[in-house]
């Protein structure tokens, strides 16, 4: 077997959408990850589904690989023939050991490609409204280490030269050593009152500043308890901060938010919370897929080939819509043959798909739910119409039988079934038990009952428990029933029932509760 091929791919900063094309398509194709703690969990989670996952990340004052066993560990997988991402926060030429991790590569023949990401040296500062370069306050700036011990700091920085060499400092890694950094820049001739900004985790949920001067940052740094990981910025610059920041003025910062629909349905929502400055994390509960079982195949044929006999098409959700006109499309049915139906639509999602395919609803509920669409229908049907519903294998059973009250002959067709998805994810136990996912959205009861069934798989002893820290955020009073009939408390419902409904909903519990969703905070 010949050898694999290694990529040494740059996370950038934190936030997964600062990832370039060229290192997701490096992840999308790898066989195996090789990733570290500053890498976001969303990019290791686009790995196809049968790659390997090898957390290599180290911590304060412990390393969980030492890095020459991640260099044997490269070969090695390399040699078994596999193609491995080596994934690598910021950028990997930026302090991160790429040149070593690159000459072990060399040494033992095997191919290897270095895709550069965005570094943290410049994205963090500019997310907290810091540029490191400005007309008017410094032409240049310097990218220096933190993180080594005094003696060797002393022995890698020229600190006379390094205190007057660029208009702006950027030091990574350097928490721990803020005071001795900031000493030794005043010693070497820096102001005391130079500006001094510390960014922690930056373009991300969790990112925090902490501003001061050279005098007194060491003092700052200990009274807030300001721990790594943080990018440190010295000099005019810092002062911009006041009139440039951004990211913390959109109502959603610092807000991360899971959401549990099908991979076919978050996108949606996971751009509307984007858009406002929240930090969408998808972990898909379920899927929705075409029923393959011959007698329900049958009975959706049999059920269209009556088309011509329904007074009414009754669709109770955007997937229903889809859904529809694929099996139309399966069947060989032509659209035209319902020329005598009026359609039916839950809510304004579904008439909107409804009408990407050239269909008007002719009746809309007021509310987006069964028994609001059922009154609709009543108010202009009469006793003895056929109409078929056309919905999914989990759907309540109101619909018909209020129909049937009406006088209304129903058809019945699943023609979608939702299933539990089987995504990984090796991050979302310890980010639900830190607290780290600050809400949590449900948009139907399958939602509910799948992601606590989906914690229990990957091992939590008890999932309601694990998702107290989480704010609950249901998108109507089905779900927020079914939650609350799990044993969650319920924080919000959105009003309208819609995607639009449910970020507001959000955005007004951010708004009550300030920067903190944590209970008891």
């Amino acid at each position: 077997m010949g050898a694999g091929k290694v990529y040494l791919v740059g996370a950038g900063p934190g936030d997964p959408k600062l990832i370039t094309v060229r290192g997701l398509e490096a992840i999308r194709r790898a066989d195996c990850i090789v990733y570290d703690r500053l890498a976001a969990p969303q990019l290791v989670r686009m790995a196809k589904e049968d790659a390997e996952l090898i957390y290599v990340g180290k911590l304060p004052e412990r390393h969980a690989m030492k890095q020459e066993e991640i260099n044997r560990l490269l070969t090695d997988l390399a040699l078994q023939g596999k193609t491995v991402v080596r994934l690598k926060g910021g950028d990997p030429a930026v302090f991160g050991r790429v040149g070593e991790e690159a000459e072990a590569l060399r040494l033992n023949g095997i191919p290897y490609e270095i895709i550069p990401g965005v570094t943290s040296a410049t994205a963090v500062p500019i997310f907290a409204g810091i540029p490191v370069t400005h007309r008017d306050l410094a032409s240049s700036f310097m990218v220096l280490t933190g993180h080594e011990n005094p003696d060797k700091l002393d022995k890698l920085i020229e600190w006379d030269k390094v205190a007057h060499a660029a208009g702006t400092l950027v030091f990574l890694m350097g928490v721990a050593k803020i005071g001795y950094i900031a000493g030794q820049l005043m010693r070497h001739g820096k102001a005391p009152e130079t500006p001094v900004a510390l960014v922690r985790w930056g373009t991300r949920a969790e990112q925090a500043v902490l501003a001061g001067t050279l005098a007194d940052i060491e003092a700052k740094v200990k009274a807030a308890g300001f721990t790594a990981p943080a990018v440190i910025v010295v000099g005019d610059v810092v002062r911009l901060r006041e009139f440039l920041a951004w990211a913390e003025q959109k109502p959603l910062f610092g807000t991360r938010v899971l959401i549990t629909r099908s991979p076919s349905q978050a996108g949606e929502l996971a751009g509307k919370i984007d858009a406002l400055g929240g930090e969408p994390y998808e972990f898909p509960v379920i899927e929705t897929r075409m029923p393959e079982a011959p007698e329900t195949v049958e009975a959706i044929r049999q059920a269209l080939e009556e088309a011509e006999s329904y007074d009414w098409v009754v669709l109770t959700s955007a997937n229903g819509v889809r859904f529809f006109f694929d099996w139309l499309v399966r069947t060989g049915t032509d659209i035209r043959r319902f020329h005598r139906a009026r359609f039916a639509a839950v809510g304004p999602k579904t008439a909107e798909e409804l009408a990407l395919r050239g269909v008007r609803a002719d009746v809309q509920a007021e509310k987006f739910v069964a028994e609001s669409l059922a009154e609709a229908i009543g108010c202009v049907a009469s006793p003895g119409q056929k109409a078929l519903l056309a919905r999914g294998d989990l759907a309540r059973d109101v619909l018909p039988r209020e129909l049937e009250k009406l006088g209304l002959r129903a058809k019945e067709i699943d023609i979608y079934e939702t299933v539990p998805a089987g995504v990984r994810d090796p991050f979302l136990l310890d980010m639900l038990r830190e607290g780290q996912i600050h809400v949590v959205t449900f948009t139907s009861g399958s939602t509910v009952r799948n992601l606590l069934d989906a914690l229990g798989r990957m091992g939590a002893e008890d999932p309601a428990a694990l998702l107290a820290k989480s704010r609950i955020v249901c998108i109507g009073p089905i779900a927020a029933r079914e939650a609350e009939k799990c044993g969650l408390q319920v924080a919000a419902v959105a009003d309208p029932y819609t995607l639009d409904g449910l970020v507001e909903a959000i955005c007004r519990l951010k708004a009550n509760e300030g920067t903190s969703y944590h209970k008891g905070e």
